[in-house]
């Protein structure tokens, strides 16, 4: 029996690792991702459009300050072609020297359009070279702004305005600058409003971890007491939660209050029924005990298959009513010193030898109640069968989660003639004996195993090494 219980587990780990990962991808995230990410992502993009916008209208604002230098020029030149001064005047540099440099990026160009060709007065820079037009200029007689590209293919902003002078003549007048300038302020401009918003944007992801986790702190908290609670560390929660999970820590309360009465209930009424069927099934085999034949033998054969049958449900209902309630604890060591001593007393006739080895730290994770029981059927079943000496020692071992997940392996041993896999097979069957003639029921290791199982633990039977059984009990530790 035992290599089965080894090898399905084992067979079935791909097929459990599997469904874990497919739960893992099914499970929603969490409240404190949800709030991080969408915060993170309204941050990132108002912190985008922010930028965007702050960059657009910092580049109108540049071009804004440039045209009004180009347009200062402008005017400087629709004056003076206006008055007939350019006509007796080389308009000059208008105190900017880069007119007079060639292809200094800085241009003025007069051109009269009534004339055909159309004839072009332009500063020194253009260097026999001419500014081109705004697209779709048109005739309009206001000024136009806009890009367009100049000598050596660079790119100009530029001004341009026509006047029409009657007989004087008609003309399209000019100012272009390299928009160097402009490129150059704004892509400081975004470099530092790059830098700005990246700190700034760090900062709200610091700032907004901080809060979510302030904010989630007493749902920390909580989980944390419910671990408690269900390790046995304290009985419900305690202290003062906000508002709004206030009325969840009362109804955990609440219901951890309810599973508990309902326990006790249970455990009431089991106990009820069971001293209202054992004493009239008593009776009835006392009085089976005093006749002699076969209707007397039928009755104690019936009386005591009652019993069995009994002890079996009762105790069913029993573990069901018993592990109902998470979060007892058990220490170890005094419930088995005190086993031993009832058990050296009850074969203080046999001289049986009981040691116990067992650290004082220990505790499982289950009602005391039941450890006794589990430990009792175990140590009393060793007693039966020894020769003199029955040994109980205990240690912690690492369960399948880790340090997190620890649990109690507790050995019984006795020198008996112990049991082959076959009979260790059949014994933990319910109501199955070995031996008719030792006294019990048959129910005692069933009973251990079965309540084991229910708090998660285990119980295997095995050779000890003074060459009887071994019972080697498994259970949760604290």
């Amino acid at each position: 029996m035992s290599v089965h219980a080894e090898t399905g587990p084992a067979a079935a780990a791909p097929a459990a690792e599997a469904g874990t990962r497919a739960e893992r991808r099914r499970r929603p995230a969490s409240i404190a991702s949800r709030l991080f990410g969408s915060a993170a992502i309204w941050a990132t993009a108002i912190l985008v459009i922010g930028g965007v916008l702050l960059s657009s209208y910092y580049v109108r604002s540049v071009e804004r300050a440039f045209d009004q230098r180009l347009h200062v020029y402008l005017k400087t030149l629709v004056t003076g072609v206006a008055d007939g001064s350019f006509g007796r005047d080389d308009p000059g540099s208008f105190g900017e020297p880069r007119f007079e440099l060639p292809l200094s990026g800085w241009y003025w160009q007069i051109t009269r359009l009534d004339r055909d060709p159309p004839e072009a007065t332009t500063s020194k820079s253009l260097f026999e070279d001419q500014l081109p037009r705004l697209p779709d200029a048109g005739n309009s007689p206001t000024a136009r702004d806009g890009y367009a590209v100049g000598p050596e293919g660079r790119r100009l902003r530029m001004v341009e305005r026509i006047i029409d002078l009657g007989q004087d003549g008609r003309y399209l007048i000019a100012i272009g600058a390299a928009s160097g300038e402009i490129e150059k302020d704004v892509a400081d401009f975004n470099f530092a409003l790059l830098v700005t918003f990246a700190l700034l944007g760090l900062g709200l992801v610091v700032t907004t971890g901080f809060q979510v986790g302030f904010g989630l702190r007493p749902l920390s908290r909580m989980r944390a007491q419910l671990v408690e609670i269900r390790t046995g560390g304290r009985a419900r929660l305690d202290g003062a939660f906000p508002r709004e999970i206030a009325p969840l820590a009362a109804e955990l309360n609440a219901l951890i209050d309810s599973n508990r009465e309902i326990v006790e209930r249970a455990r009431t009424h089991v106990g009820n029924l069971a001293h209202g069927l054992k004493t009239p099934l008593s009776v009835i085999a006392n009085e089976s005990n005093a006749g002699e034949g076969p209707f007397a033998d039928k009755v104690r054969e019936q009386a005591l298959l009652m019993r069995r049958q009994i002890d079996h449900h009762l105790e069913r209902a029993r573990l069901s009513a018993g592990i109902a309630f998470a979060g007892e604890t058990s220490e170890l060591r005094p419930i088995v010193e005190g086993l031993a001593r009832t058990m050296e007393k009850i074969h203080r006739d046999r001289d049986l030898a009981m040691t116990v080895s067992i650290a004082d730290d220990l505790r499982a994770r289950c009602e005391r109640q039941d450890l006794e029981e589990m430990v009792g059927n175990l140590v009393d079943n060793a007693c039966k069968w020894t020769r003199n000496l029955v040994s109980i020692s205990a240690e912690t071992a690492e369960g399948k989660g880790g340090k997190s997940d620890r649990a109690i392996r507790i050995f019984v041993d006795d020198d008996g003639p112990g049991l082959t896999p076959e009979q260790s097979a059949h014994v933990l069957a319910r109501g199955r004996r070995l031996d008719e003639t030792k006294p019990g029921s048959g129910l005692g290791l069933a009973i251990v195993s079965e309540l084991a199982s229910m708090y998660g633990g285990r119980l295997t039977l095995g050779r000890a090494p003074e060459g009887g059984l071994r019972g080697e009990l498994t259970l949760p530790a604290v």
